[in-house]
């Protein structure tokens, strides 16, 4: 029989998931809103018009290859790794379960979306709560697509070393100070909502993986379903949901660089802790999928190492949707901890950073 202890999805985190499905339609319709408003003025020349385009697609076109790739990979772990690759986690000693869960997501390319819903199950299988948050910080930044992606947005530049290890490193220090700080939270009342299931409509399989309940999706009824037409299924749902926000991430940024003056972009960049905040802000407001954001930090050329690593190591732990997702899954009081502590190491080792690199 596979193991009874399971997380369903609160209503709550179905809830928050609806919501940031719209964030993106409207902060795109308040962008082209925006850029009609200068067209129409006559601020919006044919030449920034066409700057765009290039910007955009140029985004797009380095960018959707890798989206598609972590969407494939992503689909071969929810279909074929099974449950117990994951709970092996919770039977390593206490003290060595958050270095365990950090070095993990090395090998787990998910996204920040679905790092949320397998942290709720590590926890819910008996994983300390600081280990799941650990992991769950840390495969969107440390798994090999992510890697792959920023060396391809930085390759050829003088600083790819330093964006490269700098935003593995600091993403991986950054999960472990969360964990610890997380510390030795009971699993009682960690999670909103924890409820059990006899795993009825998965049948009597032998490991959970046979309807894709641990990673990262919930049970969702397969268990008849032939599975080349469930990794379909988690393939195209995976890259439609990803790649809305890569197209909104993108007009975004070709907006920012062609509708604000290059003079104003130029003094954020080089005011010393200014330009770290507002990369940050940015990474916050864009919600970008992991996989696909280094290709628009890239674009900011006008800022240095440490601000684009702001917004490469702040972003996937921290954004708008995640802050929905965050408060609608764990207990009160965790969105801030979070936030307060990501924010702190991440303004520390991106001014170090700086310092060093120069």
């Amino acid at each position: 029989m596979a193991d009874p202890t399971i997380l369903i999805a609160p209503p709550q985190t179905e809830v928050a998931e609806r919501k940031t499905q719209w964030l993106p339609l409207r902060l795109s319709l308040a962008v082209l809103g925006f850029g009609l408003a200068l067209y129409v003025t006559g601020s919006l020349t044919a030449a920034a018009l066409a700057n765009f385009r290039i910007i955009f697609g140029s985004l797009l076109l380095q960018a959707i290859p890798l989206v598609m790739m972590g969407a494939f990979v992503a689909a071969l772990i929810g279909t074929f790794v099974p449950a117990s690759a994951f709970a092996r986690l919770s039977r390593l000693p206490e003290p060595l379960q958050i270095p365990a869960a950090g070095i993990a997501g090395f090998a787990f390319p998910v996204c920040e979306c679905g790092s949320v819903p397998v942290a709720r199950r590590l926890v819910a299988r008996g994983l300390i709560p600081s280990a799941a948050v650990t992991f769950m910080l840390a495969a969107p930044i440390l798994n090999p697509i992510v890697i792959v992606s920023t060396s391809i947005a930085y390759r050829g530049r003088d600083i790819f070393w330093p964006m490269v290890l700098g935003r593995a490193g600091l993403g991986f220090v950054a999960a472990m100070v969360v964990g610890w700080v997380i510390g030795g939270r009971a699993r009682e009342g960690f999670l909103r909502q924890v409820a059990n299931d006899d795993l009825s409509a998965c049948g009597s399989h032998e490991d959970a993986s046979s309807c894709n309940c641990e990673v990262g999706h919930d049970c969702d009824h397969h268990e008849h379903e032939p599975r080349w037409k469930t990794f379909c299924g988690y393939l195209a749902g995976d890259f439609a949901y990803m790649g809305r926000f890569l197209i909104f991430g993108a007009a975004v940024a070709a907006a920012l660089q062609t509708l604000i003056p290059q003079s104003v972009l130029d003094s954020v960049a080089n005011t010393p802790i200014v330009s770290l905040v507002t990369m940050m802000a940015l990474a916050f407001a864009l919600s970008l999928c992991s996989e696909s954001d280094a290709f628009v930090a890239a674009s900011f050329v006008q800022f240095g190492v440490g601000p684009q690593l702001a917004f490469l190591v702040f972003g996937p732990m921290m954004d708008a949707k995640l802050a929905f997702l965050y408060n609608a899954t764990f207990s009160k009081g965790f969105l801030k901890t979070v936030l307060s502590v990501v924010t702190v190491v991440t303004l520390v080792g991106t001014l170090w950073i700086e310092v060093l690199v120069g």
